[in-house]
């Protein structure tokens, strides 16, 4: 009997965010005998072929990312117990385990850009490429207003992928492959909105932000998130950065509760909250 494994799972997913079809539609590979994947408006699936629990976990997180659409930004955090991305000193690697580092390089495989802040390049020197899943890297946006980050960080210097640093006021090229993009800066800093457009502009609309967590909030607090992926390892810091600083609320009744789905990630747990929902 055919069976649909992890390594088919992506596969699926990859072609789904590459054709973009209408829901419900139908998935399979080009081959005559390949199982078929049939996947609804709300994006439940279902198949007579054997889906493996790896598989199965992929298709669940990965499908809404697939078919989110022409427009669609998503955010992943990664994070302790207590709700810390890193420790004082900006120490983050690694809070959460192996298996969501492969989830995100698979989130940004479906991309069209990756968006981090300077503080997460200045931190972590990140490549922001995809190097644990199979695919195609995309571009990589630093939101960089006072121009900050050091020319010799990785996203600047390997070339890896087409890289735009989006600075608040006239600055040159600092690497190869690298535009640099003029952003107008205001008194609560650069508006997430006006960074959507720019990118969209250039025909990426299709984003993640990845990082670190002021940016990340700055984008939800906007409502600009479709959907936000946390991963909690089981580990408690004490201390350190915060994964989620929005503006402060009176009761409770005003905290966001967004339709979620949870699941095991590894040795960690995963939550995929729907903003749209």
């Amino acid at each position: 009997m055919a069976v649909i494994d992890e390594s088919y799972a992506w596969q699926l997913i990859q072609d789904a965010r590459r054709r973009l079809p209408a829901l419900p539609a139908v998935l399979a590979a080009a081959a005559d005998d390949a199982p078929e994947l049939h996947v609804d408006a709300q994006f439940r699936w279902h198949s007579e072929a054997e889906v493996t629990p790896a598989a199965a976990a992929l298709l669940d997180a990965l499908l809404p990312v697939a078919f989110g659409g022409s427009r669609f930004v998503i955010a992943q955090i990664g994070q302790s117990l207590d709700g810390r991305i890193a420790t004082e000193s900006g120490h983050s690697h690694y809070v959460t385990g192996e298996a969501s580092r492969v989830h995100l390089h698979r989130l940004r495989a479906l991309v069209d850009a990756v968006v981090v802040g300077a503080g997460t390049v200045a931190a972590d020197d990140p490549q922001l490429t995809v190097r644990h899943a199979e695919g195609g890297n995309p571009v990589r946006v630093v939101l960089d207003p006072r121009a900050r980050v050091s020319g010799a960080c990785k996203v600047f210097r390997d070339g890896a992928a087409p890289t735009l640093h989006l600075v608040g006021h006239p600055h040159a090229a600092i690497g190869r492959g690298v535009e640099c993009i003029g952003i107008d800066v205001g008194e609560d800093g650069v508006s997430p909105q006006s960074i959507l457009d720019c990118l969209a502009e250039r025909g990426l609309r299709r984003v993640l932000i990845e990082g670190g967590g002021v940016t990340i909030s700055r984008f939800l607090q906007a409502g600009l998130l479709d959907r936000l992926h946390v991963v909690v390892a089981p580990l408690i810091i004490g201390s350190g950065r915060p994964a989620v600083s929005l503006a402060p609320i009176a009761r409770l009744d005003s905290a966001l509760r967004p339709p979620c789905r949870s699941q095991p990630m590894g040795a960690d747990m995963f939550f995929d909250l729907d903003l749209r929902g």
